[in-house]
């Protein structure tokens, strides 16, 4: 077992850990956890060994096989597959064995060697590397791509691959899910359930920390506390600990009655039913969190929106992707990523984007953002969109070399001066130390802060600029949890409508009423929650590796095919399995072509109703107003019809709704 006893730890002249004591015992997976800078790094760093404990006494078995993620960036033109199965240092010491047994003649040694090899499992070393490589994400065809050639998020995840392909009785993660989308994620999550050995991972994830962890070490204020539980475990315990110390939390008590307040007022309109859906879970997560929420680094809300136009944007006919800007013929082609897009952003919506990573997720946000333009088809905004958007990449939109002041005075001119934006620089300062730049910060260069310095920047000019669309591409990648947390508390707050590109599940969960899935070359509604989404995952999976195995036993009976004429096109699959599934995908397109009008007639109504909403808002304020005894006639007539309105295509609504769920949910 690993053991710490009045172990202290220091960075310099800073102390992180001060006389701490804990057990990991085997076989036990043990989320860490704490803020940004709090020693969760130097505490990994003395569990691997590089860093030394500055007092008390640490204890690892000495026969322990430790396995990491490196975390430089590769540079090599190995394989793929020749570099995961270098993670394998037992097998790799092996082969290096036999190679200077069978240079030397020793045929004992050449013997010995075999057998080792067959007891490290040389037989299947290369189909198990190649089954990790292709579970974090990367297709057949790449297998043996050189690892340089890939980007630099893809060759992290052959780092992880590669510690993964280690035989281990500990195995460290930091952050491994940085670099992950949804799919590889959820492969993930399983392989570390069925791993044997003990295991410590860092995360902001709250469900992957969930899904693969079952003892939680978090670090306070110089303190190490266990917890035998997952992190949703953990968290209820030190909420109830916190309510125990803390008497009161009257922020938090307002924001709960304000949404009880919406959450009373529209639950029954089918209008707002998103809306006040969404308020309903900020309301359930507030509840939990709030004890964590007033010992949080910060929180923060978005502006409310000047206007909100509805439709936000209208998506006619439009292809997206990547403009050819080569030399050469083929470079100057376009590279078409999303083709036939027709899809409409109403005001309110809560949109979570899914997908494979390079399905097209993040040209889609970046076209919509302004940072692209469509390749064909064109994308029209409402009058008066105001676009927050925060880049996966922040330094798409920050630049390194100037200053968050440098930044807000920029953005505070190009804006203009307001009441609501007043743009001295004292106001600009009092306004980023809310994000947490304090003193000198304000004139550090962006370049030389950390991830979620960086992330906080983005939030900050986000909030300045006062959007009714927000276009959130990963914005968690850097967060802390407690962040996180404020993040989707500001999201459920904001009355604006919402896109959000996120393998943060438990911000999708809080923040989004609907999913659109991005695969495939197109956009379509994806119609089920996230759960239904892995279940989609994993019959996506499922249905390639049937695919490849099917070609591979194509390609193994092809030479032993007579070559005399040309062979002729392949007979479609016959047998029970392929008919189920296109009798699948015919019942699946028919129910699509039954509930298409269903659907087009549902969003029409939608659409009519938020316009009446808007309508009778502004025939109610006008009515507030001294008007002459005709125009109050005439308004309170017009207030009538509007109302009558409302109520029919709210119960029309409602109707549809019915109708189209139940269709679905039927079986066959």
């Amino acid at each position: 077992m690993i053991v710490l006893r009045n172990v202290t730890l220091r960075r310099g002249a800073k102390v992180l850990l001060d006389g701490v004591s804990a057990t990991i015992n085997p076989g036990e997976k043990v989320g860490l956890v704490g803020r940004n800078g709090a020693g969760k790094s130097t505490l990994f760093a003395l569990l691997a060994g590089s860093l030394h404990e500055d007092g008390g006494d640490f204890s690892l078995p000495a026969q322990w096989q430790l396995a990491q993620v490196a975390q430089h960036m590769p540079e090599t033109d190995e394989p793929a597959t020749d570099f995961v199965l270098g993670g394998d240092v037992r097998l790799m010491a092996l082969r290096e064995q036999l190679a200077q047994a069978e240079r030397s003649g020793d045929g004992m040694a050449i013997a010995h060697a075999h057998s080792d090899m067959a007891d490290a499992g040389e037989h299947d070393a290369v189909p198990r590397a190649q089954a990790l490589i292709l579970g974090l994400g990367f297709r057949p065809e790449e297998l043996e791509r050189p690892v340089n050639s890939f980007s630099g998020g893809w060759r992290m995840r052959l780092q992880l691959a590669r510690a993964l392909m280690c035989p281990s009785d500990l195995l460290l993660l930091d952050e491994p899910t940085n670099h992950l989308d949804l799919d590889a994620l959820v492969w993930l999550e399983g392989w570390l359930q069925r791993y044997a050995g003990t295991m410590v991972v860092i995360s902001h994830d709250r469900e992957f920390l969930d899904a693969v962890t079952d003892v939680t070490l978090h670090i306070e204020n110089q303190r190490l506390t266990r917890y035998g539980s997952n992190y949703s475990g953990f968290e209820l315990l030190r909420a109830q600990q916190m309510e125990q110390q803390q008497a009161a939390f009257s922020k938090q008590k307002e924001k709960i009655a304000h949404l009880q307040k919406f959450i009373d007022r529209f639950k029954a309109k089918a209008s707002k039913a998103r809306q006040a859906q969404s308020r309903v879970k900020a309301l359930e997560r507030m509840e939990k969190i709030a004890p964590l929420l007033a010992d949080a680094e910060f929180t923060f809300e978005f502006k409310e929106p000047a206007n909100l136009p509805n439709p936000m944007l209208a998506i006619t006919d439009a292809s997206f992707g990547y403009a050819g800007d080569g030399e050469d013929d083929a470079a100057a082609q376009p590279k078409v990523i999303l083709r036939n897009v027709n899809r409409s952003v109403l005001a309110g919506q809560r949109i979570g984007i899914l997908g494979a990573n390079g399905q097209g997720k993040s040209t889609l946000v970046k076209t919509i953002a302004r940072t692209m333009r469509p390749l064909a088809g064109k994308i029209t905004e409402g009058k008066g969109l105001a676009i927050g958007y925060f880049a996966q990449q922040e330094l798409d939109v920050l630049r390194p070399q100037d200053t968050p002041l440098e930044h807000m005075t920029r953005l505070a001119r190009e804006l203009g001066s307001s009441p609501a934006r007043p743009d001295r620089e004292q106001d600009l300062r009092n306004f980023l130390g809310q994000f947490l730049f304090n003193g000198d910060m304000v004139k550090q260069s962006v370049g030389s802060m950390s991830g979620g310095e960086k992330a906080r920047l983005v939030l900050a000019m986000i909030v300045w600029q006062r959007p009714n669309l927000l276009l959130l591409d990963e914005p968690t990648n850097h967060l802390d949890l407690a962040t996180r947390e404020a993040l989707a508390m500001a999201l459920n707050e904001f009355e604006g409508t919402v896109m959000l590109v996120s393998h943060d599940r438990a911000l999708l969960r809080s923040v989004c009423d609907e999913f659109w899935l991005v695969g495939r070359g197109g956009i379509a509604p994806f119609d089920g929650d996230l759960d239904d989404y892995q279940k989609y995952l994993l019959e996506e999976a499922r249905r390639i590796r049937d695919e490849a195995r099917t070609r591979g036993k194509a390609a193994a009976a092809a030479p032993a095919r007579a070559p005399a004429a040309p062979a002729p096109a392949a007979e479609p699959l016959r047998g029970n399995a392929q008919e189920q599934r296109q009798l699948g995908a015919q019942q699946r397109q028919q129910l699509a072509s039954r509930l298409k009008p269903l659907k087009k007639e549902r969003d029409a109504a939608e659409a009519r109703i938020a316009a009446l909403e808007t309508e009778k808002a502004q025939l109610e304020g006008r009515l507030a107003t001294s008007l002459t005894p005709a125009d109050i006639a005439e308004g309170g007539r017009r207030l009538k019809a509007v109302a009558e309105e409302l109520e029919q295509l709210e119960e029309r609504w409602l109707a549809l709704s019915g109708e189209i769920e139940a269709a679905e949910s039927a079986p066959g």
